[in-house]
């Protein structure tokens, strides 16, 4: 049996001011394209389904959109929610959905929920772990001192009847991290020693039972621990430092006789999105200009800083995210002490140090007025500096 995983769709995300409604409806049907070409049998979807947990009127229509389109061709569907998603929101309709094969687990109840398929030998049960805390396991197991979310899955893992003589999926929104390093990063995570966009970290040697974990949370795709503990990542980047993540969906074969066999098969979007780095004049230079309608994060080399440069670049790349700046003054900034540079300054002088690193010149009396009023304004300085 063949399946595709899928998570962090964040159906209805937007770019700084870009719509990403028709790029995710793009990258959703070449997604059902591929369902078809390789006659999947089933959809993983490992959570953050959608970007917010009270999502727009056209994300929801995405959504229902893709579930029709993978319903009528009679593919499964096993989607469980993650911290983005409302687990109420995402759980509306779940038992009428099971009608038409679609499966959803958005609020854990105590149990770990499964589904169990056959054909011919081969016999699979899919477990579906939606995102949990540890004081929502807690509820449920009081008397096991769970003190973590590493704790929590452990104990409900624990407290599960997995049938070994079967094959065992687990799909799960949780940060899963091996022993010696953690996930790459992309996007708006942060990342601590023990936690990732306030989430902590879940260790990959308690799935030692699941033939494939199919995970959610992490937007660059890449193995944990070992290949069959995956997160397929984000099917579009959504964020400048994924420009150089390529994106794939893990196509996944599942048979009584072997081991589960995984190819990543390439996505590519609508509108890329690149990151450029030269002199202004090189980059809107016409023999360099490439795929103007991508999403471009640019890196300006000229040592002065260029008025209105978003408003030239947007002529030429419309769909311009961000600029920032890579010369002299920009690295003597960055060799700056920040901790030390406020010792024994007042605003006025911290000010123009700030201005003389940016723009190699004096501020002008005129220009320090109108920083003093802002500064007034939001309580920075009192009415006497």
């Amino acid at each position: 049996m063949k399946f595709l995983h899928l998570g962090d769709l964040h159906l209805g995300k937007s770019l700084c001011d870009f719509d990403l409604f028709e790029d995710q409806k793009y990258i959703l049907d070449q997604i059902l394209h591929i369902a078809d070409k390789e006659s999947i049998d089933g959809v993983l979807i490992a959570g953050d389904v959608y970007d917010k947990s009270v999502p727009s009127e056209a994300a929801t229509k995405l959504l229902d959109y893709f579930l029709i389109e993978l319903a009528e061709k009679g593919i499964k569907v096993f989607m469980v929610s993650g911290n983005h998603d409302s687990d109420d929101r995402l759980n509306y309709g779940s038992t009428l959905f099971e009608s038409n094969q679609i499966f959803i687990s958005a609020v854990f109840d105590g149990t770990l929920r499964k589904q169990s398929l056959a054909n011919g030998d081969t016999k699979i049960d899919i477990y579906m772990l939606p995102f949990v805390k540890a004081s929502q396991v807690r509820h449920y197991f009081p008397d096991e001192g769970i003190e973590s979310y590493d704790d929590a899955v452990r104990i409900i893992i624990r407290n599960t009847c997995i049938n070994k003589k079967n094959k065992n999926i687990l799909v799960a929104h949780q940060f899963v991290a091996g022993k010696e390093e953690d996930p790459a990063l992309a996007g708006s995570e942060c990342i601590g020693t023990q936690s990732v966009g306030m989430v902590e970290k879940v260790g990959y040697d308690c799935f030692e039972d699941f033939d494939y974990v199919a995970l959610g949370h992490i937007h660059s795709p890449q193995r944990v621990g070992r290949d069959e503990i995956r997160y397929s990542g984000s099917p579009l980047k959504y964020s400048l430092s994924e420009a150089n993540n390529e994106k794939t969906v893990p196509l996944i074969t599942v048979s009584a006789e072997e081991k589960v066999k995984i190819e990543l098969v390439p996505l590519k979007p609508m509108r890329n999105m690149r990151h450029i780095k030269g002199t202004l004049k090189e980059l809107l230079d016409k023999k360099n200009v490439k795929a103007p309608e991508d999403f471009i994060y640019a890196t300006l080399t000229d040592e002065d800083i260029i008025n209105d440069a978003m408003g030239i670049f947007q002529q030429v790349y419309p769909n311009t995210v961000r600029i920032d700046y890579d010369n002299s003054h920009t690295r003597e900034i960055e060799q700056v002490d920040i901790s030390r540079i406020a010792e024994n300054k007042s605003f006025s002088e911290l000010i123009e140090d700030f201005y003389r690193l940016m723009y190699s010149c004096e501020i002008t009396k005129e220009e320090m007025d109108v920083m003093r009023e802002a500064a007034r304004e939001v309580g920075v300085i009192n009415e006497a500096d």
